[in-house]
């Protein structure tokens, strides 16, 4: 039995080859970093990023295809924190991405749109912010990269609350930053009528007199 296990091990082992052009194995002998046969990466792949000037190394781990990154790929700290998860199409970042520290906070989600490489000009539907749940089609050129569409939102690590959020549409910032401080910042309370009254009667007057209550001696 041993020895046919051995046989059936060689028989995959060559047949992954005639496969791939290049390739790794792991612990449970999965074939992993698959090079094709016209050097296109396919299949699962893990890079390992080291340290280097005060930045921190990570390792990647997902899938190619056809040499492009696709679906979802998970970031991990050289100790083995998650410290990220991003979304792929296209090779490029799509949908949802959230990053967090090596505690598991989650500090930043950031929001893509990926532009399919292989077209000149691509087709978009785009929320219209004047009328609710309403969307226009806008035609627009491909710069071949992945532009920032949607919300970026920005964390207190401590609490977990939002401390900024940043809106994008296709690329281009709208409006202002939406921070927690204004948010919540509270306007001040109005004056009472009887005040404003006193203001207007007296607008202008160098010294105004006015009694506190007090006696004098």
């Amino acid at each position: 039995m041993r020895w046919i296990a051995i046989i059936c091990l060689l028989i995959s082992l060559d047949s992954q080859a005639q496969l791939w052009k290049d390739y790794k194995l792991n612990a449970n002998n999965d074939t992993l970093n698959r090079i094709d046969q016209k050097d296109r990466k396919q299949g699962p792949w893990v890079h390992r990023y080291e340290s280097l000037r005060g930045e921190p190394g990570y390792e990647e781990e997902g899938w190619y295809k056809y040499n492009r990154k696709e679906g979802e790929w998970r970031l991990f700290s050289l100790e083995g924190d998650l410290v990220g998860v991003e979304n792929y199409k296209w090779g490029m970042k799509d949908g949802i991405c959230k990053y967090y520290t090596k505690f598991g906070q989650l500090k930043l989600e950031q929001s893509w749109r990926a532009m399919n490489p292989d077209k000149e000009y691509d087709t978009l539907e785009i929320e219209d912010v004047d009328k609710l749940n309403s969307y226009r089609t806008v035609i627009v050129k491909n710069e071949g990269a992945a532009v920032k569409h949607g919300q970026w939102k920005y964390y207190d690590t401590e609490s977990g609350t939002i401390t900024r959020i940043e809106t994008y549409t296709m690329g281009k910032l709208e409006g202002e930053p939406v921070t927690n401080k204004t948010a919540t910042e509270k306007k001040p309370a109005p004056k009472p009528q009887a005040i404003l009254d006193f203001e207007k009667k007296n607008a202008g007057k160098k010294k105004i007199k006015v009694k506190d209550g007090s006696t004098s001696q």
